[in-house]
């Protein structure tokens, strides 16, 4: 009985020995472990085949390593790759971007909220500010930092290329704000900021008449514009592509200036002299802006969306 249980014992050994150097060898001629550490790699896989795994599973599973042996082995490169390059944008451009984000955020609370704790206390529970700013939303473009507006002075919009698309158009976030600012907060002056170099007026003034040509989300917005666009090359047909451009920029602030009358709550305002609506342009290689305000009484907006505008009050700041 005891020789039995020894030549039994014996046996057992000698089949994990052997299913030890099978496993070894199979590991060796793959190139999948040739990187450095393949060593401890092929070490637990030896402990998963002794832990319960059959040899005749583990030699399936080896089989198949050994055929797709160099397309897996490209393929964790490519991974290891797409993983690195994720890592290194993710540490530059988005972790330590938000840890300076952080530090200004905590300079803000420090040397702004604290010192005036109850004007932002009073922010908390309600606002009213006077004053509502639609700009566009290029980031070179940012009214509260070239204007000097502090929270709870301006109610603000931005959109490409700083549009107000007329009532009939429907629904927009544009005039879904302007509703809220005019009717609830009852501010007493719109300002409509345009810029140079305005991407969004490039692309109104690339763009074919044909509707069945407009492609993007952009240029489906854009076209809100398309009577600025169509004075523009009416005047300036003699100028180059970026003269135009230019010239389009500051008539599409006086269209959306116009297309804020086509709303009846704002144009009764306005009318009242309760409301007053400005246009603003921001040059941005010069660091100048031009100011000006719609004299109402000078202004109508017709059904053909030709319309005309009267401004006053026109300074320019340099």
């Amino acid at each position: 009985m005891v020789y039995s249980i020894r030549s039994k014992s014996r046996s057992i050994i000698s089949s994990m020995a052997a299913l030890k150097t099978s496993v070894e060898s199979t590991f060796a001629s793959s190139p999948i472990n040739r990187p450095a550490g393949s060593k401890t790699m092929k070490l637990e896989k030896i402990r998963d085949a002794q832990q319960g795994f059959t040899p005749v599973l583990k030699r399936r599973s080896f089989s198949k390593l050994e055929t797709s042996s160099s397309s897996t082995a490209a393929a964790l490169t490519r991974d290891r790759t797409s993983y690195k390059v994720q890592d290194v944008a993710k540490s530059c451009g988005g972790l330590d971007y938000f840890e300076e984000m952080k530090q200004r955020f905590l300079s803000f609370k420090k040397n702004k909220y604290f010192e005036e704790l109850e004007h932002f206390q009073n922010l908390a529970k309600a606002q009213s500010p006077k004053f509502m700013v639609i700009a566009c939303a290029d980031s070179r473009v940012c009214p509260s930092y070239i204007l000097g507006l502090q929270p709870g002075e301006t109610f603000m919009i931005r959109n490409v290329a700083n549009l107000v698309p007329p009532l009939e158009n429907g629904p927009s976030e544009t005039n879904a704000a302007l509703e809220f600012a005019v009717n609830t907060l009852e501010v007493q002056n719109i300002l409509v900021i345009g810029h140079s170099d305005c991407g969004g007026i490039q692309a109104l003034m690339r763009m074919q008449d044909d509707v069945d040509s407009r492609q993007s989300l952009t240029e489906n917005w854009v076209v809100n514009a398309k009577v600025a666009k169509f004075r523009t090359k009416a005047y300036t047909a003699h100028l180059s592509f970026d003269q135009q451009c230019r010239h389009c920029e500051k008539e599409s602030i006086n269209r959306s200036i116009l297309n804020l009358l086509t709303y009846p709550w704002i144009e009764e305002r306005v009318r009242k002299e309760l409301l007053f609506i400005h246009g603003g342009y921001y040059d941005l290689l010069n660091c100048t802006f031009e100011k000006w305000t719609l004299d109402y009484k000078g202004s109508k907006v017709d059904e053909e969306e030709v319309g005309r505008h009267s401004i006053k009050d026109h300074s320019f700041w340099s």
